[in-house]
């Protein structure tokens, strides 16, 4: 019966709206939440992210994520790759993105800057079709003995996907707008012009407030020392569904903790998960481990909540002579 139900989804993505993969640990994948970060840290940095959704569904949802950015004096901007990797049913859908990102730093003021990100993204979706069964394979006494009637339909696609964003911040406060598929993609595998790869929308704002004598808050040299409480707000839209994600981040060295809570206001509003995040960052390396549980009606299907696990590298690098300002945020 689940082969079945993979393959119906599968059949179905001809002629419903997708969702882009959903990482919890958000500023531990900045350059995926919005292109504008690429470089905000000025030095060289590497994240690596992995998600396991609903892991009680057998491996239905597993995505992998790397990306690498830094701020180049020459462009006046940061750039970055990113690359994703996301199967879906078992690995019946399978879906890679390579986005190269440049983001323009405008200082406005001698504590607040701007920044506006590009990114170009080639997409390639495959799917294994000798992964499905179908009701027309089925015999009532021996199984799965026959060939399908179903058409064969071709087993990849690609296309360009192309995404913008802006981020502003001074040296407590940052928010930011994206907006992803700019040009809504045709992805379908059955019937082509009818599966546009809807345009989704993020808005981000949060803090970076010192408790205590920690003083303000600095990825450098300052980002081994002080406690600090971190609140955010992060509002998701595509495809018609709305979510909200209200959360705090408690740093003090080198020990960072999370509490969050995805709500869902596409019809109303109603809690859907509860999140808990541990992470560890000493010196160049962060390490973060999240875990999401579901409190929707979904509980029932999904018991084993969902994993995630982050890595990252943050470079130290040779200061400028000309001021630089990095953007104060969490790392997770």
């Amino acid at each position: 019966m689940r082969k079945i139900l993979i393959a119906v989804m599968v059949m179905l993505s001809a002629s419903v709206s997708a969702q882009d993969p959903l990482f919890t640990q958000f500023y531990a994948n900045p350059i995926y939440i919005n292109p504008a970060f690429a470089g905000s840290v000025r030095c060289p940095r590497i994240n690596m992210n992995y998600r396991n959704q609903w892991p009680a569904l057998a491996k239905t949802y597993i995505t992998y994520s790397a990306s690498y950015d830094q701020h180049v004096d020459l462009l006046n901007g940061g750039v970055a790759l990113n690359i994703l990797n996301d199967k879906a049913g078992e690995g019946t859908i399978s879906t890679t993105n390579i986005a190269g990102v440049y983001a323009y730093q405008l200082n406005i003021a001698r504590d607040f800057s701007v920044r506006f990100g590009l990114q170009a993204t080639y997409v390639q979706k495959k799917l294994d079709w000798d992964k499905l069964t179908f009701g027309d394979m089925i015999d009532p006494r021996y199984g799965y003995i026959y060939a399908t009637q179903e058409t064969r339909p071709s087993e990849s696609r690609s296309f360009a996907d192309f995404s913008a964003g802006i981020l502003a911040y001074s040296s407590s406060f940052y928010g930011g707008i994206a907006v992803h598929h700019l040009t809504q993609p045709d992805e379908a595998f059955i019937v082509q012009g009818t599966s546009e790869l809807p345009m989704k929308i993020t808005a981000h704002a949060g803090a970076m407030l010192p408790l205590g004598n920690t003083g303000s808050y600095k990825f450098s040299s300052n980002r081994d020392n002080g406690t600090y409480l971190s609140p955010n707000a992060i509002f998701q839209q595509q495809a018609g569904f709305n979510y909200l994600n209200l959360g705090a981040y408690i740093l003090h060295s080198p020990v960072v903790g999370g509490l969050w809570f995805r709500c869902n206001m596409t019809d109303g509003f109603s809690a859907e998960s509860a999140i808990a995040l541990i992470g560890f960052q000493r010196g160049v390396f962060k390490f973060g481990y999240s875990y999401d549980i579901t409190i929707s009606k979904l509980t029932n299907n999904t018991t084993a909540g969902s994993h995630e696990i982050s890595f990252g590298m943050q470079f130290e690098c040779r200061p400028k002579k000309k001021r630089f300002r990095t953007i104060s945020c969490p790392a997770f």
